[in-house]
């Protein structure tokens, strides 16, 4: 079995395209590379150079693969659909024409629901009707990275938006069919948002077809719950911590993949501020070197 260690310019900080914080993005290529990495995600699209030529003679440069790519945008708000189709459309050529396979489905922070974040008591549901038509636009862009493009379509539950919990992960999974949505399983989302990661993929591996490894500080999180601190502040806190400073059982994970035969990529995600990270070169490679001192290569 061959499993593959990827990172994400989320781990530098890149949340957004045109954040004047972000690093650049041939630092974010040749730091993931120096910090001994393979592969990388594509990032929110636009932060990589969207003209092809440019982008592979860089990833060739620094001795990188695109892995995939992340379409973070308001599936949950029928007034963004355009933006979302956007989005969409440019990310499925990306990673066409870099020959990447995941196309990651994340529905983004809603203002209704980032101050339940951790909170799924509190959490505010959509009604039945708001619920089929958001279900029904994640299937749409769905089948638009499969049958346009070749990719794989994969779910993202995340903190803050209306994917999020494991009742609603387990709706939508219920509702749309193995065909239509695969999983990629986020560690550190599944334990912010208040369920257990591993038990949650030991009943869903045939849907899991990637995996982003991501740890939280126990301690943050608690604090972050008790105060209703936003997403973006939490992150600022160091929420997502070091991958072996966190409390996501990643052996547990690892054993979960070797057992189930699981094969190809699995991305290091630790979302943080830009500003405030002071070394994003160092956590990569602690997050690598942790991930190897537990087994994988």
């Amino acid at each position: 079995m061959t499993i593959r260690i990827g990172n994400a310019p989320c781990s530098w900080g890149v949340e957004f395209a045109k954040d004047d914080r972000n690093p650049t993005w041939r630092t974010v290529l040749k730091e993931c590379a120096e910090a001994g990495y393979k592969g990388i995600e594509l990032g929110p699209v636009g932060f990589m150079p969207e003209d092809p030529a440019v982008l592979s003679e860089a990833l060739d440069e620094y001795g990188l693969e695109l892995i995939g790519g992340v379409v973070f945008r308001a599936f949950h708000d029928p007034a963004q659909w355009d933006d979302v189709l956007d989005g969409a459309k440019r990310t499925c050529e990306a990673l066409k024409a870099h020959g990447a396979e995941h196309f990651v489905l994340i529905d983004s922070i809603s203002p209704r629901r980032a101050p339940t974040a951790g909170r799924a008591s509190e959490a505010e549901q959509m009604d039945d009707a708001e619920w089929a038509a958001y279900r029904d636009r994640i299937v749409t862009v769905a089948k638009l990275g499969a049958e346009e493009y070749g990719l794989i379509p994969e779910l993202h539950p995340h903190a803050g938006g209306f994917m999020d919990f494991e009742p609603e992960v387990e709706r939508i999974l219920a509702e749309v069919g193995p065909e239509t949505l695969k999983l990629c399983i986020d560690t550190g989302h599944c334990t912010y948002a208040g369920f257990d990661p591993v038990a949650f993929m030991k009943r869903h591996m045939d849907r899991i077809t990637y995996v982003h490894f991501k740890s939280t500080s126990a301690q943050v999180k608690a604090d972050a719950i008790a105060n209703r601190t936003g997403f973006y502040d939490a992150c600022g806190q160091g929420i997502f911590c070091n991958l072996s400073e966190g409390e996501v059982d990643l052996p547990a994970v690892r054993q979960l993949l070797l057992d189930s035969g699981f094969e190809g990529w699995c991305t290091i995600e630790q979302d943080c501020d830009p500003t405030l990270d002071p070394d994003p070169l160092g956590d990569a490679r602690k997050n690598r070197e942790y991930l190897e001192s537990i087994g994988f290569e």
